[in-house]
């Protein structure tokens, strides 16, 4: 996925996902967003960063530029290319690469092979598109591997992975046996935390949950015309 510069940020373009007709689909991230379970907490977030005299859109602009070169960085080290930083700031890319090391520490002893990294991926049968981070062995064959840089693993962060990547591997002929989810700490506030899902109960409620997102989305949009 490009980055671009824009208004002196690091921007990622979105991926513009499209069906056998060309026509354009939403994205799995944008589907979930119909859930909207975190602004409760952002709210409460942004006020107490007000308190502190800390301007939040600043304080979070760099914690997710810091958050999406560590992305970059994992990835491309899976593809054995060297990352592009030439847009960040010393220190994002000092602590960027602190993701990395903490990234390589959990590889440790394990044997990892890819197959698909960072793969748009489309589902006819649905309508919708979405990018997984990592599909292939870990130790095991079928591994769906997912990198969140932040405070934490939130549930939102499961109807995305085991809800909608899932459904876009299998329809894809990819078998998923079991999901990784990684939180990986930019910053000392920050903790490396390892979620595995393997349940099949739990991954069919998520798929259940992902598709009524998408519902709802597709829903809301229909209304939005006759406005």
């Amino acid at each position: 996925m490009k980055t671009i510069e824009k208004n002196g940020r690091k921007v990622k373009m979105k991926e513009r996902y499209k069906n056998s007709k060309g026509e354009i689909l939403p994205g799995v991230t944008t589907i979930t967003s119909e859930l909207g379970w975190n602004k409760g907490a952002l709210i409460h977030w942004a006020w107490k960063l007000g308190i502190e005299q800390i301007d939040y859109k600043e304080f979070r602009d760099d914690k997710a530029d810091i958050g999406k070169l560590g992305h970059q960085f994992i990835l491309d080290g899976h593809r054995d290319i060297k990352t592009d930083a030439s847009m960040y700031s010393q220190n994002q890319i000092s602590l960027a690469e602190n993701c990395l090391l903490s990234y390589y520490e959990w590889l440790k002893n394990k044997k990892v092979e890819p197959i698909l990294i960072e793969k748009p991926l489309i589902s006819e049968l649905y309508q919708f598109g979405g990018t997984p981070d990592f599909y292939g062995i870990v130790n095991q064959p079928n591994i769906l591997l997912d990198y969140k840089t932040g405070k934490g693993i939130y549930p939102e962060f499961l109807i995305q992975v085991v809800g909608g990547y899932v459904l876009l591997l299998e329809e894809n002929h990819h078998q998923v046996d079991k999901i990784i989810i990684l939180n990986i700490p930019r910053a000392e506030d920050e903790n490396f935390r390892e979620v595995i899902i393997n349940d099949k109960k739990i991954i069919e409620t998520c798929k259940s949950i992902f598709l009524n997102c998408l519902e709802i989305y597709k829903n809301k949009k229909l209304l939005k015309e006759v406005i």
